[in-house]
């Protein structure tokens, strides 16, 4: 099990595949930039509280989501930027971004893999985290591969491939130790 190093600056392959697999990135944006950027998008989107059907009964999802297509009248400014940063790490134009607003500890996601039929073949979705650190698995959806858990510091982006998307399941446990809110930034080439 790997677990991630607040004080590791190297970039760092969890999984390989032929397109780029899956990868941890620290310090793509400063902390500085990015506790900004935290602070702005909190207080400056409007957040949505989603529910879904579970176990045949309506359920609210545990953490709050916004999407904005990128290029958008709308986009706020520090997307406009995040948005530049993560392409260039990334290697990809995305133009999509949908955010998770992790309040605390209690606020999750079950792992899944992202609906690819909406997604461009073979192009990469970059997660950006600002705020509170938060754990990431990442686990095979078959034989006998390791969970890999990764904590996300503020200022990093988890680079996954589409490829990736059909072998492995990633999610955000739930962690009673958090102190405080996450927000995730998704970018995404969708196809639609």
């Amino acid at each position: 099990m790997y677990q991630s190093d607040l004080f590791d600056p190297a970039p760092l392959d969890l999984i390989t595949d032929a397109e780029c697999g899956i990868r941890y990135l620290p310090d793509v944006v400063p902390a500085a930039t990015a506790q900004a950027w935290f602070e702005q998008v909190l207080g400056g989107v409007i957040w949505s509280n989603q529910r879904r059907m579970m176990y045949e009964r309506e359920v609210d999802v545990p953490r709050l989501t916004a999407h904005f297509s990128l290029g958008a009248a709308d986009l706020p400014e520090p997307l406009q930027e995040a948005a530049a940063a993560v392409s260039v790490a990334a290697g990809a134009a995305f133009n999509s971004v949908g955010l998770n607003l992790y309040r605390d500890g209690n606020d999750s996601v079950a792992p899944h893999n992202d609906h690819t039929q909406e997604l461009v073949p073979k192009a990469p979705i970059a997660i950006l985290s600002l705020g509170a650190t938060r754990r990431m698995t990442v686990r095979a959806k078959s034989g006998k591969g390791r969970t890999l858990n990764v904590d996300l510091h503020a200022g990093s982006v988890l680079v996954m491939s589409h490829a990736s998307q059909f072998t492995h399941n990633h999610g955000i446990p739930k962690m009673a130790e958090v102190a405080g809110p996450r927000i995730s930034l998704a970018f995404r080439c969708m196809s639609t």
